[in-house]
């Protein structure tokens, strides 16, 4: 049981907060103020917090708004961040007027548990890696879509070449977006050992290319470009911050078949204090990493590839190489 504790309701431009303190003769007091959100009104929320002795502090995980009070409060108070769900999941009242009156009380008699919040290191590098597989994301869609741009203009590159966007499906493709019509001149364009497939490509090029399409082949290739830029202006950056977290990598690539990309990963979603974690099996069911089996329905015959995902969402399973 804490004696002095604190609950608060995290809003966009709000904060609520109910101190409830246990005097030396028994009594109890209680307290509630509400406080903005800029910093100035977080400085207060941490000074009003101080006045009363507050050793514990709690806070529901609401969207991104959590984080800057957080961070205000990180090293002044033992803060818990819990799952709103948890919350609702335990018997009694809870209504919006009193959330920080009830999760208050729940911290002082024990009854929440505090979620994973890794330290400011990891949640920058979390931040950093997610932002990578987004900028991924968009770059195979773009992707996807200068093939089917292709499709619509008759365009087979895709049936003869295994990558449409390698170095010679680039120059094929760049030199239809400056007005080349004429597949022998297109074919022979291919590079290596795609040179030996020069009779498919004459057929596979030979489209029907408009203005239309060669505008937007233009535009989706250099978009897809732009997002090549930024996706290594980022591996760039990550590879920077993870310098102090290099014995960890080490660690992790010891497992066969471990990648240096998908250490990385591993590292920014759990962090490298593996003590918080009372066992593997909490540590991989927290983070969403727990392998499961899905099989098709018996009628297909046929089972599905067993898959793990992370906790942003992206698989945990072996990615392709840089």
């Amino acid at each position: 049981m804490h004696a002095r504790c604190a609950g608060l309701d995290v809003h966009k431009k709000s904060v609520y907060g109910c101190v409830i303190c246990w005097e030396a003769n028994g009594e109890k007091r209680q307290e509630k103020r509400s406080f903005g959100t800029v910093t100035a009104d977080l400085l207060r929320l941490a000074d009003w917090l101080r006045e009363h002795g507050v050793t514990h502090v709690v806070m529901e995980a609401t969207g991104v708004y959590w984080r800057p009070v957080w961070a205000m409060l990180e090293g002044q108070f033992e803060l818990l961040l819990v799952n709103p769900h948890h919350v609702k999941a335990i018997p009694g009242r809870k209504t919006d007027a009193k959330d920080c009156e009830w999760i208050a009380e729940l911290l002082q008699h024990g009854l929440v548990r505090g979620s994973f919040v890794p330290p400011t290191e990891i949640q920058d590098l979390r931040d950093l890696t997610r932002y990578r597989v987004e900028l991924t994301q968009s770059q195979a869609r773009m992707a996807n879509r200068i093939q089917k741009l292709l499709e619509q203009a008759n365009i087979k590159l895709s049936s003869v070449a295994s990558d449409t966007l390698g170095v010679s499906g680039l120059k094929m493709i760049e030199a239809i977006i400056a007005g080349e019509q004429d597949p022998e001149q297109l074919a022979d364009l291919a590079q290596k050992r795609l040179r030996e497939k020069i009779p498919e490509l004459r057929l596979a090029l030979e489209g029907r290319v408009r203005d239309h399409h060669r505008f937007l082949l233009k535009e989706f290739l250099e978009q897809w470009r732009a997002l090549g830029a930024r996706i290594r202006r980022m591996e760039e950056e990550i590879d920077r911050r993870m310098v102090p977290f290099e014995d960890a990598v080490r660690l992790w690539q010891s497992i066969p078949g471990m990648e240096r990309l998908t250490a990385y990963n591993l590292v920014a979603e759990i962090g490298v204090n593996m003590a918080q974690f009372p066992s593997a099996q909490h540590l991989a069911s927290g983070r969403d990493c727990v392998l499961e089996t899905t099989r098709a329905p018996a009628r297909e015959c046929r089972a599905q590839p067993e898959t793990a995902t992370n906790g942003c969402g992206a698989r945990c399973a072996r990615e392709p190489g840089r």
